[in-house]
């Protein structure tokens, strides 16, 4: 009877994190890139949500970036 090999729940996990970070810097460069003068809208409300939106994005890449260098997160 063969035995099935003992894994971690870390082996699981995706390896491509490399493509989350690059999705999420580009998805900051398209929400900045929406503040333009050549926008349809007027007013600020608008630009403080894209700014807030593109603000927590960058805010959960360094925080990730943050707890891998520190080995808290896998």
């Amino acid at each position: 009877m063969a035995e099935e090999q003992v894994t971690s729940p870390d082996q699981h996990k995706p390896n491509n994190l490399k493509w989350w970070r690059i999705g999420g810097i580009a998805s900051i460069i398209a929400l900045l890139a929406m503040l333009q003068p050549f926008n349809n809208h007027r007013g600020w409300v608008e630009d403080v949500y894209l700014i807030l939106t593109a603000g927590a994005i960058a805010a959960f890449l360094i925080g990730d970036a943050v707890l891998r260098r520190r080995g808290l997160r896998t």
